[in-house]
């Protein structure tokens, strides 16, 4: 990504751009379908509006079909999801836009990352670990379910 207006992606119809607030429903829509409801249309909302926050989209034709979002706390990245829509999974929209959100995270002076995933959610796990992370904890039935939350760091670059 080159900056808030997107780059083209390779379909013609495609492109990966900072999500606004006016996108709020889709990434709404895309939570339900992918990560079952984490947040709220007016989460959303706030998410994508409050200063400090990064969303980037990919979006086709058809509408967004992958999120990263993340908040900046002083020097760090925290990343608050990463989704894709369920027929658009392992063909690297969630790779692609989790780099973009870290380049963008370092940009803005975040020295590390850090996220929280099912430890179940393998197919997360790897992602999270072929792009630098690693576990540094976990938090035992954190999950609604009883399911554990690994939570992984990041170093994102230059000196930290």
């Amino acid at each position: 990504m080159t900056g808030p207006e997107g780059t083209m992606g390779e379909a013609a119809n495609s492109c990966v751009r900072a999500l606004r607030a006016t996108d709020a429903a889709a990434c709404h829509q895309l939570d339900q379908a992918a990560l079952g409801g984490l947040w709220s249309l007016a989460q959303w909302q706030r998410e994508l509006s409050e200063p400090g926050r990064i969303g980037l989209g990919h979006l086709e034709h058809h509408g967004l079909i992958a999120l990263a979002c993340g908040w900046l706390v002083v020097d760090e990245l925290h990343i608050t999801a990463v989704a894709v829509a369920p027929g658009r999974r392992r063909r690297g929209y969630g790779r692609q836009l989790l780099v973009a959100l870290m380049k963008q995270g370092r940009a803005s002076g975040a020295r590390h990352a850090t996220l929280e995933v099912a430890s179940h959610n393998r197919a997360a796990v790897s992602l999270y670990q072929a792009c630098g992370f690693q576990t540094a904890g976990c938090r035992r039935n954190y999950y609604s379910d009883g399911g554990d939350a690994l939570i992984q760091w990041c170093r994102l670059g230059g000196r930290g």
